[in-house]
């Protein structure tokens, strides 16, 4: 796993955040910007004295208001945060970083709050829309709850939202798909629910983030209009098929995790057109039918998780070959054949992981009744419907019963805006 420190991650992001408001946006904007941050470690200061609150500054003004009203609603400060948290001089405050407005250098503005790993408990009042000129907003490893307020919507100029690992609740928080400036979403391990609306995926983000929450129904049809480099889905029960659509990512698309999200049918042969493709995560899921061998064209590739599905059919030479393939995993499903130099990765210094298949030969497989079951039927894609979780798939001779699949508690998933490095089970 990458080893970058939260805290010198929080600390470089809002030294950026200070740029993006001295720059106009020009090198927050830069391509993949969102990779880039975490290869580099910054340090940032607070304001100086005579950036502080003058009577001549509403916008300071305005947000002086926004914090006292959030300061009253927090219930729980275990960290003292906000002890400091009095008088106009809100660019002293605790995890409050002002800087140039963009529009007007001169005026000194809250540009940036960060409360990450704080503990605190409360929620966010109405009054957080008074925060206008905000740019990054990090909340991650709280205790806020409730439901986002719709006055969110008046910050037009946030370009970072971190609210992981809280306790918000409600469905999809439609406010942020209202955020004009905003290229980073992390909502994850929070309590939100039902259908993601297909409108997330019409928006120029650069990465989403929604695991480990409760969302239901299939991933939305245009997920293909997105325009992310990445997307984590994990954790979720979301059911369908990966699709096709998702050929239409292929120009930005980098890292694409979907594992634990109730999955079916075949993966498209689409998936082998995201060339730019370097993490590709669908473990823990109902996925049947064979490898698509488009996947040996994804060059970049160094992260494969297939593991715990209900996969077939031939592992293809032309993946574990793959010039910069460092993890595959393909246990715990039924393939019974694997081409070429798949039968000895270790040669390559390829890290995998082949047990609980059907490979004669092989140690620590399953047993002839298990592989024959599944064996004898086997699966036509051109055929085949995308069935939901729990249902029966038809094959070209029967049906097979798609059991779900169970995950273990502590999975590991992408980390934000990282190279994630997995420990497949």
């Amino acid at each position: 796993m990458a080893s970058v420190s939260s805290s010198s991650l929080a600390s470089f992001l809002l030294f950026l955040c200070l740029l993006y408001f001295s720059s106009f946006f020009n090198i927050l904007d830069a391509k993949h910007g969102v990779a880039n941050r975490h290869n580099r470690q910054h340090q940032h200061q607070h304001t100086h004295p005579h950036t502080h609150y003058h009577p001549l500054n509403p916008r300071l003004y305005r947000a002086f208001l926004a914090l006292q009203a959030w300061k009253r609603v927090i219930y729980s400060d275990p960290k003292n945060f906000t002890h400091n948290w009095v008088g106009h001089s809100v660019c002293n405050y605790t995890g409050v970083y002002c800087a140039p407005a963009p529009d007007d250098p001169k005026l000194t503005v809250v540009a940036g709050i960060d409360l990450n790993f704080a503990d605190m408990a409360g929620f966010l009042p109405e009054e957080f829309g008074l925060l206008s000129d905000l740019a990054l907003l990090h909340l991650n490893s709280n205790r806020f709850c409730g439901i986002l307020p719709t006055t969110l919507s008046n910050l037009t100029l946030l370009y970072e939202l971190d609210l992981s690992n809280n306790r918000f609740v409600g469905t999809f928080p439609m406010v942020v798909l209202s955020l004009c400036s905003l290229k980073y979403l992390d909502i994850r391990f929070n309590e939100f629910e039902g259908p993601l609306p297909p409108q997330l995926f019409n928006k120029s983000f650069d990465a989403v983030f929604v695991n480990n929450n409760w969302f239901t129904s299939a991933i939305p049809s245009n997920l293909g209009q997105s325009s992310a480099s990445v997307l984590v889905f994990a954790n979720n029960k979301f059911g369908g098929c990966v699709p096709e659509s998702i050929v239409n990512l292929a120009d930005t698309l980098e890292e694409l995790v979907l594992i634990n999200i109730s999955l079916s049918g075949c993966l498209p042969q689409e998936v082998g057109f995201l060339y730019k493709l370097r993490v590709f995560d669908v473990g823990f899921n109902n996925i049947v039918g064979p490898i698509p061998y488009s996947l040996a064209g994804l060059s970049h590739l160094e992260q494969l998780n297939l593991g715990h599905n209900m996969m077939s059919g031939m592992v293809p030479a032309g993946i574990c070959v793959l010039p910069n393939l460092k993890n595959f995993t393909f246990s715990y499903n039924f393939f019974c054949e694997e081409e070429g130099i798949c039968q000895n990765l270790t040669s390559k210094g390829i890290v995998f992981d082949d047990r609980r298949n059907c490979l004669p030969e092989k140690p620590l497989q399953r047993s002839q009744k298990e592989c024959n079951h599944v064996l004898d039927h086997p699966v036509d894609c051109l055929e085949l419907c995308c069935p939901a979780i729990g249902s029966n798939v038809t094959t070209a001779t029967g049906s097979v019963a798609i059991p779900p699949v169970s995950i273990p508690a502590a999975m590991p998933i992408s980390s934000p805006l990282s190279a994630p490095s997995y420990s497949y089970p």
